[in-house]
């Protein structure tokens, strides 16, 4: 027979000079850390809102604006098909110019990637490079295809130009991002065993930044398609050329038609690139988990 459990024995009694002091209220933040960033944020987007609603005004009527745009879409039907064969041919270069400029791109912004990155380069050549890249992206890309153009004249190298420059600022800040997001541990420890500074980036930093790499230069490709088709509108080649020449005689007709196509060749870039992105990003990070 099993015997019973003896009794346990009472807790000595707490002398009361021993006694653990009462908790005390944690301490009162000052007003400026008791803000919620949210709050504040939305409050000051509304009061910027308020501010600018009196600047945002037109020259009629609400029922005027609606009378003309009634007028302006009737003009696009129906589209004009008589143009497809030149369609397509300006969609191919247009086409043409966004691969080579993204091609160009990924290449001239690596260097700038790898001085930006916190984790890689010191403090002074990270400032100097995304000084650079702010630099880059504060000019539009028609402001750099006007410069282009008044540089290298009316041509698809023109467009080349302008979207490599305008897509270096972009590639450079998300390639930078990609490699500060990977834990350079990785790197540092094949340094320790004698490992050179590219055997240490290509081992221990490129594997894992390389799904990240992939899928920003899918996206500035399908982004860069749709760029080149603005960029003609000042010369650089494209089918922005026939949007340009369309619309000073007024054929909207034509110009319709032209804006078919690109949203056909938008759509499908963007099914595929997605899918594109999916598989490569899939495929990649799978070694990464085992």
């Amino acid at each position: 027979m099993t015997q019973p459990p003896l009794p346990k024995a009472p807790d000595p009694p707490i002398d009361p000079g021993e006694r653990p002091p009462p908790p005390q209220p944690p301490p009162e933040l000052p007003w400026y850390e008791r803000l919620n960033v949210l709050n504040v944020t939305l409050l000051l987007f509304l009061l910027a809102v308020v501010f600018s609603a009196p600047g945002v005004r037109g020259s009629g009527r609400p029922i005027n604006y609606w009378e003309s745009f009634s007028r302006f879409a009737g003009g696009f039907f129906p589209p004009d098909f008589s143009i497809t064969g030149e369609t397509l041919l300006a969609l191919v270069e247009t086409f043409q110019i966004a691969v080579m400029a993204t091609a160009f791109a990924i290449v001239f912004s690596f260097p700038l990637a790898v001085m930006g990155a916190q984790n890689i380069s010191p403090r002074w050549v990270v400032g100097i490079s995304r000084m650079t890249m702010n630099a880059i992206r504060t000019i539009p890309s028609l402001i750099w295809a006007l410069i282009a153009v008044a540089i290298v004249g009316a041509n698809p190298l023109a467009g080349v130009i302008a979207l490599t420059f305008y897509s270096m600022g972009y590639l450079g800040k998300f390639f930078s991002e990609a490699f500060e997001s990977v834990d350079v541990e990785i790197a540092r420890g094949l340094r320790a065993i004698g490992a050179g500074a590219v055997q240490a980036f290509q081992h221990g930093l490129w594997p894992h930044a390389k799904p990240l790499i992939w899928s920003y230069s899918l996206w500035m490709l399908e982004y860069n398609i749709r760029s080149a088709a603005i960029i003609g509108y000042v010369g650089a080649g494209g089918v922005g050329v026939q949007l340009y020449q369309y619309q000073e005689y007024y054929d909207w007709q034509k110009f319709a038609t032209v804006l078919l196509f690109i949203l056909a060749v938008v759509t499908v870039l963007d099914l595929l690139g997605e899918w594109v992105r999916s598989r490569i990003t899939r495929k990649l990070r799978k070694p990464l988990a085992g």
